[in-house]
């Protein structure tokens, strides 16, 4: 069965083309940096927002308009696994995503759920055997449920810590079979709303004893993909213990985890912590921990995570930048973790978005290519920051100076001279590079 039937296989046109189901500028066979941008890029779609997404929002109901809705239960898991694939294949996506409960159902019954979960996993482990998409990372879902109303890993609660540990076993062990190249967690509600009846000590060590237990269980199994943890300051709970990249690398070098663990890092949820995108790229990058990304943005008229498809090429072209420095994602990749708006209902705009986002990461990824190879952005930090190359700088920089050297040193100086950071300036020379790609 076809579920996007008028839909074909989405190819790279040129930018000349006006066909809305064809790429302008992602063409997976261009180079970067010795590598195929499919291969670079590495490209995943969301399994949530893009086949379990209903469009419903805390004012209105479901406006999704989906071949497979008319099932139920187990037969509409099945039928999505299905409609995935097809939409693997038509996309030419190399990687996809997803929560346990986002595949299959889950009940009140945590053995039946299991159940359940051994049924789709076989499906999806069938498909996998003759689609060239592969799984890029898995997680489980424990913030729907209202048994995580006050979290899991720290939770006040030890059946509910006990049920997350549960999940997360079978989650490594459905990792391994699949083949999953990476595993997340998520802390959706790892967090308080208020500090008037919250043990954060205690809170914080078993979310710490749990990612330990974690470690030690893959390495039982043989799971050698990449722990990863995606930072969220906010939303659900008012205070996430993973509140932004720095916060969670002090967590981990305190409790011994930072050598096991890098980032998924989300565009969204970095404005939410009142950072940029590529902020929180570079914090993960220049600490060796930047392990993914999940390629969307928000809209900075509204203040909570809307998910949007990422097309801000401004933002794109700074995310990539910092990849490109960063030698690539490693096992991480670039999953879209977007949901069209509640308006684009249709089958179709799931095509229609993906494109634009993976367009919109083709054009960052160029233009970031051709400001690394000609220089613009590190001649000039490598200028203004000249003064540390040689001298007193050299000195401060090897440690080889204290206090009172320094001191005597500034007792010297007769003038200091600043240069001017010229952000205004950087920024039109950004906008230069923007517009030739465009142009070309």
């Amino acid at each position: 069965m076809s579920y996007f039937q008028n839909v074909g296989p989405i190819k790279y046109e040129g930018p000349k083309s006006n066909n809305p189901f064809a790429f302008k500028y992602y063409n997976p066979e261009d180079q970067i940096n010795g590598q195929s941008m499919e291969d670079f890029l590495r490209f995943a779609v969301s399994y949530w927002h893009t086949f379990t997404g209903e469009g419903t929002d805390p004012f209105g109901q479901s406006t999704m308009v989906r071949p497979y809705n008319t099932f139920s239960g187990m037969d509409l898991a099945k039928a999505r696994v299905e409609a995935s694939f097809e939409f693997f294949q038509k996309m030419d996506v190399p990687y996809f995503c997803f929560h346990d409960f986002d595949v299959a159902p889950e009940t009140d019954n945590l053995s039946e759920t299991l159940k359940n979960i051994d049924v789709i996993v076989a499906q999806i482990k069938e498909n996998l055997k003759t689609s060239k998409t592969k799984l890029l990372w898995n997680t489980a879902n424990m913030f729907s449920h209202p048994r995580w109303l006050n979290g899991a890993a720290t939770s006040p609660n030890a059946d509910v810590y006990a049920y997350a540990a549960a999940k997360v076993k079978k989650g490594l062990e459905v990792a391994v079979e699949l083949g999953s190249e990476n595993y997340v967690f998520w802390g959706g509600r790892e967090g308080y709303e208020t500090l008037l009846n919250t043990d954060m000590k205690l809170e914080l060590d078993n979310l710490a004893r749990f990612f330990h237990m974690a470690i030690d269980y893959a390495k039982e199994i043989g799971f050698t993909g990449q722990f990863l943890i995606e930072p969220k300051p906010k939303e659900p709970t008012k205070h996430q213990y993973d509140f932004d990249v720095a916060t969670g690398i002090g967590f981990l070098k305190t409790y011994g985890l930072d050598k096991h663990f890098k980032f998924n890092i989300e565009a969204n949820h970095a404005t939410l912590a009142g950072h940029t995108f590529e902020h929180e790229l570079q914090v993960a990058r220049i600490n060796g921990m930047l392990g993914s990304v999940d390629a969307n943005q928000g809209d900075t008229l509204l203040g909570w995570d809307t998910d949007e498809f990422p097309t801000d090429l401004y933002s794109t072209t700074l995310a990539m930048y910092e990849i490109i420095k960063n030698g690539g994602l490693g096992s991480g990749g670039l999953n879209f973790d977007a949901k069209v708006r509640r308006g684009s209902f249709d089958p179709e705009d799931l095509f229609l978005a993906h494109i634009a986002g993976m367009d919109s990461f083709a054009i960052g990824t160029k233009v970031a290519q051709r400001l690394l190879e000609d220089g613009v952005l590190e001649n000039f930090i490598a200028d203004r920051y000249e003064s540390y190359r040689s001298g007193i700088g050299l000195e401060i920089v090897e440690g080889k100076t204290d206090f009172k050297k320094l001191e005597q040193y500034a007792l010297g100086l007769t003038e200091i001279k600043n240069k001017s950071g010229r952000q205004e300036n950087l920024k039109a020379i950004l906008n230069k590079y923007l517009l030739e790609a465009y142009n070309q």
